[in-house]
């Protein structure tokens, strides 16, 4: 069973020209399965360094990461990589799709990196594809899909490892206003519908109406608003 995401006390600090930088000051969040938490504040302020410590993609100076009640602090770097691939979903900026791979192909790339397909594998990936609207599109490649069609496919790959956690970085940065309220209005169904514990990073203030907590992090900093 999924207990979430939870940061204590993370300090994230480094060395520059002699002069200690903290670039993360005890910050503290947890976020419980089927909650979505969104982090702003201005650019410099911390937050790409919080997503990259949440993700298991960089480790903390001093505090403590727990993911689905198990601390993974601790953990070597191998560790951590097997971490990512199997209980944390990422939806970056861009989409980051593979040009060569179709829509379907993006999905079970993954499922490829964490072990052999299954017929169940591709069933699954088929239902998460219909699920957000590409049911047509599973035979197509990324340059012929839309910015809209792109991040939605980038949100059915996050969630083909039926991670416990799922991180967005930004995923409205390259969409107009209409795609991104989609874009997000889908991530926040899916991290309810499939008990997801969930943070967005964003700048934009409009999709926050989606989320059920806003912090806002400045110099390092985080507090709920």
């Amino acid at each position: 069973m999924n207990k979430g995401l939870e940061l204590s006390n993370i300090t994230k600090y480094y060395t520059e020209g002699g002069n200690r930088i903290t670039a993360l000051d005890h910050v503290s969040i947890s976020v419980a399965p089927g909650e979505f938490a969104a982090v702003v504040g201005p650019s410099g302020s911390g937050k790409s360094t919080f997503l990259s410590i949440a993700g298991a993609l960089l480790k903390a100076s001093e505090g403590e990461v727990h993911l689905n009640g198990h601390n993974i602090s601790k953990l070597s770097d191998k560790e951590l990589s097997g971490i990512r691939l199997k209980e944390i979903g990422f939806i970056m900026q861009s989409s980051n799709l593979v040009p060569y791979l179709n829509v379907l192909d993006q999905l079970l790339l993954v499922k490829k990196m964490s072990g052999k397909v299954t017929a169940e594998d591709k069933k699954f990936a088929v239902m998460l594809l219909e699920e957000l609207g590409l049911g047509a599109k599973l035979k197509s490649f990324p340059e012929e899909l839309s910015g809209g069609e792109k991040q939605r496919t980038a949100i059915a790959r996050s969630l083909i490892n039926d991670p416990n956690v799922i991180l967005a970085d930004e995923p409205t940065a390259s969409l107009d206003t209409n795609r991104a309220y989609e874009v997000v209005s889908l991530i926040a169904k899916e991290v309810k519908s499939r008990r997801k514990a969930a943070i967005m990073v964003t700048h934009d203030e409009r999709m926050l109406e989606y989320c059920d907590k806003v912090y806002h992090m400045e110099d390092g900093r985080l507090s709920l608003v």
